[in-house]
C-alpha cells in the first residue's frame, strides 16, 4: 500500500512537470562523495543514489511538489527525524552546543540513525572556520539514505547582550544595537537593511534559519528578555518585526532562495510574564493579563504573517486564567495548546508555515526543574525542562499532545523514538506527521539546500564582518543612543583635548577621539561613566534564574556604578550612559548627570562618536522609564506604558 501510494503521487508529480516546472536554469550543485546524474543536458544531484531522477531531486519542480514526493519515500522514523530541532554537539563545552568545534562522532548517529536534519548551532568564531564546521555537518547528511541536507539555525548573534540559551556572542559578525536599539531608531528601512546584512552573513557561513525576531511586547518592565524585543508600542513593534523578516527572508511576502527563514516568537503573550519572571523557569511559567490586553500582544504577529514569515515559535508560558474568544484556555504551555496553535494561529490568523516549539518542552521535569538545585550546588542544564502544565505526563504523551495541538517540530531535543512510539500507539494521526515533514522539507527546497548546502570559507571571510557591514552597524549603534538630559548644552563635546575621568569606557577609544584620560578625578574637566540597569538575582538555584536579570530596577547606595556616579558628579560635570536591557529607574541619577543617555548596545567607539557629535544620537525610547519601583509594582504586566507618572515617557528623546 505504501509503495503504491508513493508511485501514484510520484507519477502525478512527474506528469505535471510540463505545466508547473520552474525555469531550467542550471544551479550550482554541491557534493562531497555523492553522485550527479545528467538528464536532457541538465545536471541533478542523485540524492538517493539510485541512478534515476526522482521528482524530489528535480530542481525544475516547485518546492511543495518536491517535498510531497519526498515524504512518500520516507519511513516513519525518517519523518520523525524531520520533526526534531536538535543541538549540534560541540567539543569541550560546558554549555550544550558551545565549544571548540562540532563533535562529529556524536553528530553522525543523530543524522544517520535518528534522521535529524535540523540543528541549532551555538559555535562562534572565525567565519571561515565556522563555514568549514558547517560544511562538515552537511557532508555527514549527504551520506543519509535520501541525502536530506541539514538546516542550521541560530539564536541572534549580531548584538551585545549574550545569555546562554537565548543569544550567541557576535564573534566575527557585524555588531548592531539590540532589537530595542533598532526600535529606538524606528526606521523600517534600516531594520530591513540590518536583516539583509545578517542574511548575507548567515548564509555565507552556512546558517539557514534565524530563531528570531521576538514580536513580544515588553509590557512588564522587570522581564529579563526585554532587550531582545522591539519595545512595548504594538504598532512600532509590528513595523519593526515586518521589516526584520523581510530583510532576513529576502522577499516582501516570501522566503527567497538565498534567504534565511525567520521564526517569529513567542506566540503569544510572553511579555506579560508575572512579576517579570521568565518562562524558562518553573517559577516564571505564568503570563498574566490583569488589564485584559491580550489583544495587543497578538497585534505585532499579524505584521509577521503579512511578511510571509516561515516559522512561529510558541511561548513557554501558561496564559493564566485567560479566555480567548469566550473560551477558557487549557492551563498548559502554549506549545501544548490546541486552542492557541490550531484554532487561533492556523485557523483565525491563517498561518501556513511551520510551528516549532521552544526548547525542551517534552523533557521530564524532575525536582531540580520544579524547585531548583539544592543550596550550595551550582545550577546546570542537567534535567532542564519547560513542560509547563504537562509535567506529569509521560514523554510519549507530551509528544502526542504537542503534535495534536499543532506543533510541527520540537526544539532542543532528538527523541525520535518517543515520537514514533506515539504514532504507533495511535496517539497521533499519520497525516499529522506527513503534514509536518512536508512543511519542514519544503523550506529546505525553497532555500536550494538540496542542490548545494555547502559554502565557500573564502566567501565567508569576505562577507562576514566586512568593513562596510561593520561601519553600518557602528553607525546604528550611535543612532540608537537616546539622549535624556543635556544640561547647559554639554553635548556634543567641543574639540580641544578635554581631560576626562572614565569608568566603563576604554582609554584608547577616548584618546582616538581627542580626549585626554586622567586617573585622578581632581584633574578632570568632566567624567564619563557607562553603567548598567540594576538587577537582582532572586533565584540563583535555577540555571536561568542564575543568569537572568530580575527584580529591582533602581540605583541604590552601595552599588559600584551608583557610588561612582555620586563621587564624580560631586566634583565635575558627569556624562552618564545606562545600558537599558530593562527600563531602569533613573530618578536619583537625573539630578546628578549633566548629560544622561539611554544605551541599547554600543561599542565605546560608537558611543564616543555620539558624544562628540560625529554621529549624533537620535533614539526615542521604545518603552517608558518608570519613576519608581512602586510604580513598576503597581502597573499591569500586560498593558503598555501604564506606570504612574513615568520619569521619561515612551518615545522620548532629545537631539543636539
Amino acid at each position: 500500500m505504501f509503495a503504491l501510494r508513493r508511485l501514484l503521487i510520484s507519477t502525478a508529480i512527474a506528469a505535471a512537470l510540463g505545466s508547473t516546472a520552474l525555469a531550467a536554469t542550471q544551479p550550482d550543485l554541491g557534493v562531497r562523495d555523492g553522485k550527479i546524474i545528467t538528464v536532457e543536458g541538465l545536471r541533478f544531484r542523485d540524492l538517493d543514489r539510485d541512478g534515476k531522477l526522482s521528482p524530489f531531486e528535480d530542481w525544475r519542480l516547485a518546492a511543495d511538489q518536491r517535498a510531497a514526493d519526498l515524504v512518500t519515500r520516507m519511513t516513519l522514523e525518517e519523518k520523525a527525524g524531520e520533526m526534531m530541532h536538535g543541538t549540534l554537539p560541540a567539543l569541550g563545552g560546558m554549555v550544550p552546543g558551545r565549544g571548540k568545534g562540532y563533535d562529529l562522532d556524536k553528530l553522525k548517529p543523530l543524522v544517520l540513525d535518528r534522521h535529524v536534519t535540523t540543528f541549532i548551532t551555538r559555535l562562534s568564531g572565525d567565519p571561515a572556520w565556522l563555514a568549514e564546521q558547517n560544511n562538515a555537518v552537511q557532508a555527514i547528511a549527504e551520506q543519509g539514505r535520501l541525502g536530506v541536507p541539514v538546516t542550521i539555525s541560530t539564536d541572534p548573534r549580531h548584538h551585545f547582550q549574550f545569555v546562554d540559551g537565548a543569544s550567541v556572542a557576535a564573534g566575527g559578525f557585524s555588531q548592531w544595537p539590540e532589537a530595542t536599539g533598532l526600535a529606538a531608531i524606528g526606521d523600517e528601512k534600516l531594520v530591513r537593511r540590518f536583516g539583509d546584512i545578517a542574511r548575507q552573513e548567515y548564509r555565507a557561513v552556512g546558517i539557514h534559519q534565524a530563531l528570531s525576531p521576538m514580536a513580544d511586547l515588553a509590557t512588564e518592565p522587570r522581564w529579563s528578555r526585554i532587550s531582545g524585543t522591539f519595545g512595548e508600542d504594538p504598532d512600532l513593534v509590528g513595523r519593526m518585526v515586518k521589516a526584520y523578516i523581510q530583510g532576513f527572508q529576502g522577499g516582501e511576502t516570501n522566503l527567497a532562495p538565498k534567504g534565511v527563514s525567520a521564526v517569529v516568537k513567542h506566540w503569544v503573550g510572553y511579555g506579560a510574564s508575572a512579576k517579570g519572571f521568565d518562562g524558562h523557569n518553573s517559577y516564571g511559567r505564568h503570563a498574566v493579563f490583569p488589564a485584559g490586553r491580550f489583544d495587543l500582544h497578538v497585534k505585532p504577529f499579524d505584521q509577521a504573517f503579512a511578511a510571509g514569515v516561515v516559522g512561529v515559535m510558541p511561548t513557554y508560558a501558561i496564559l493564566k486564567d485567560l479566555s480567548v474568544d469566550g473560551q477558557p484556555l487549557e492551563q498548559v504551555g502554549a506549545g501544548f495548546s490546541r486552542q492557541l496553535l490550531t484554532e487561533q494561529l492556523r485557523g483565525k490568523h491563517g498561518f501556513k508555515g511551520i510551528v516549532v516549539s521552544d526548547w525542551a518542552i517534552t523533557n521530564d521535569c524532575g525536582e531540580t526543574c520544579r524547585n531548583g538545585f539544592p543550596a550550595g550546588q551550582k545550577p546546570s542544564f542537567a534535567g532542564f525542562s519547560t513542560a509547563w502544565g504537562v509535567e506529569d505526563l509521560s514523554k510519549v504523551d507530551r509528544y502526542a499532545k504537542g503534535v495534536n495541538a499543532g506543533l510541527d517540530q520540537f526544539g532542543g531535543v532528538e527523541d525520535t523514538a518517543e515520537l514514533v512510539a506515539a504514532v504507533k500507539a495511535g496517539k497521533i494521526p499519520q497525516a499529522r506527521i506527513d503534514d509536518a515533514a512536508r512543511r519542514i522539507l519544503a523550506i529546505k527546497f525553497e532555500q536550494g539546500l538540496f542542490e548545494n548546502p555547502y559554502v565557500d570559507p573564502k566567501v565567508a571571510t569576505a562577507v562576514v564582518g566586512s568593513k562596510a557591514f561593520v561601519a553600518e552597524g557602528r553607525a546604528a549603534q550611535s543612532a540608537a543612543l537616546t539622549l535624556l538630559e543635556n544640561k547647559n548644552g554639554l553635548l556634543p563635546l567641543k574639540a580641544g583635548g578635554k581631560k576626562v575621568w572614565l569608568k566603563g569606557v576604554s582609554a584608547d577609544a577616548a584618546r582616538a577621539q581627542g580626549l585626554v584620560p586622567v586617573e585622578d578625578l581632581a584633574q578632570a574637566d568632566l567624567a564619563i561613566i557607562r553603567a548598567s540597569t540594576p538587577f537582582e538575582t532572586l533565584h540563583p538555584n535555577f540555571v536561568f534564574g542564575a543568569m537572568q536579570h530580575e527584580g529591582d530596577l533602581s540605583f541604590k547606595d552601595g552599588a559600584a556604578d551608583y557610588e561612582a556616579i555620586k563621587a564624580a558628579s560631586a566634583k565635575v560635570p558627569t556624562i552618564v550612559a545606562v545600558y537599558l536591557d530593562r527600563p531602569a529607574v533613573l530618578t536619583n541619577l537625573r539630578d546628578k548627570a549633566a548629560a544622561l543617555i539611554g544605551d541599547f548596545g554600543s561599542s565605546d567607539e560608537a558611543f564616543l562618536d555620539a558624544l562628540t557629535g560625529a554621529a549624533p544620537p537620535r533614539g526615542k525610547l521604545p518603552f517608558e522609564l518608570p519613576s519608581s519601583m512602586a510604580a513598576v509594582e503597581a502597573q499591569a504586566e500586560d498593558a503598555p506604558h501604564d506606570s504612574k507618572a513615568p520619569l521619561y515617557p515612551i518615545h522620548f528623546g532629545l537631539t543636539y
